[in-house]
């Protein structure tokens, strides 16, 4: 059944200080502010033109509260709820008026233990893509994909491909052919969503696409400038995997993004799935320097669409492994 599943939409994430926030998304990375109040800032990148791509709400602790998936029609969303309620999933609606700017939405724990939420509605506002005298920082363009810490990745590939019809565009696999990480998508790119072997269920990053290279570069000079060089964590480099050039950073709650371009066109109907090796060190850097510790360690906390709790997390059932850099 095809479940109108078209793109990665949103992220909402908690924050503790919107202030601190604002300086980095808008002021470092250049998105831009559709709205705010008090506890509450919604962003977009220029070419979107959906009301946001990213909610940030003031919170006690930093947590992933969904990420939402965008569908083609209202019906679509009934259509979710009767295929998670037939395999056994609860359910959550929030109703239209019950979040500003967007529809009747559904909430769901999914397989791993990770919320996501899905969505046919939201403000439409203006496009900023040739508002050049808007251009700072990152260009920000939109949302491009979601990279989840998971324990059981096969799992989660299989039912993300068998049940909401997602395809596969790259993948890991170990010498037994377990798959160690995957690159799944709804629109035709490289991906949506991406899961990846660790403790889980977490959230990895959130990546936004870029027009060029030379944006990434001119984010890391930005940043630097008014304060946050730290906040790179890996990078500029391109991965082998996907071919992306790419920044790693954490923003001031330790919330990872990355800065995203050059992947490639997935839509062809006899397109094949490109296996890496486990071994291969080229899969997670194809040139640029090792990832650092925290980048395979660290990750942030999810909730549940119902209690609002903060997921409990467990070891990965395949053992956990940081490729060895090689030039």
């Amino acid at each position: 059944m095809d479940l109108g599943i078209i793109r990665a939409g949103r992220a909402v994430l908690h924050v503790t200080d919107l202030d601190a926030s604002r300086k980095f998304y808008v002021d470092g990375l250049g998105f831009i502010e559709t709205e705010s109040d008090e506890t509450h800032l919604y962003l977009r990148g220029l070419e979107e033109h959906n009301h946001h791509s990213l909610l940030l709400k003031k919170a006690a602790k930093p947590s992933v509260e969904v990420m939402s998936y965008k569908v083609r029609h209202p019906d679509d969303l009934e259509k979710l709820a009767a295929t998670f309620s037939e395999q056994g999933y609860e359910t959550t609606w929030c109703e239209r008026g019950s979040q500003h700017a967007i529809g009747r939405t559904l909430r769901v724990q999914d397989l791993s233990g990770l919320p996501l939420e899905f969505y046919a509605e939201m403000t439409v506002v203006e496009r900023m893509l040739q508002r050049y005298d808007l251009y700072k920082g990152a260009r920000i363009q939109r949302i491009d994909h979601f990279n989840c810490m998971v324990q059981n990745v096969e799992a989660a590939y299989h039912f993300y491909m068998k049940t909401l019809g997602f395809a596969c565009s790259e993948y890991t696999a170990t010498d037994e052919e377990a798959i160690w990480a995957a690159w799944l998508h709804q629109k035709p790119s490289v991906h949506d969503v991406a899961f990846m072997n660790g403790v889980g269920p977490r959230l990895h990053h959130v990546g936004f696409w870029l027009s060029d290279q030379l944006s990434l570069i001119h984010a890391c000079d930005v940043l630097a400038s008014i304060g946050y060089a730290k906040t790179i964590e890996r990078g500029p480099g391109r991965h082998g995997l996907s071919n992306a050039f790419f920044l790693y950073l954490r923003d001031p709650d330790g919330h990872r993004i990355e800065l995203y371009n050059g992947d490639y066109l997935t839509s062809d109907p006899d397109f094949k799935p490109i296996r890496w090796d486990l071994d291969d060190p080229r899969r997670a850097t194809f040139w640029g320097h090792a990832a650092p510790d925290s980048w395979f360690d660290e990750a942030s906390p999810v909730q549940h669409v119902v209690t609002k709790q903060v997921v409990a997390t467990a070891e990965p059932i395949l053992k956990k492994q940081k490729p060895t850099f090689m030039l």
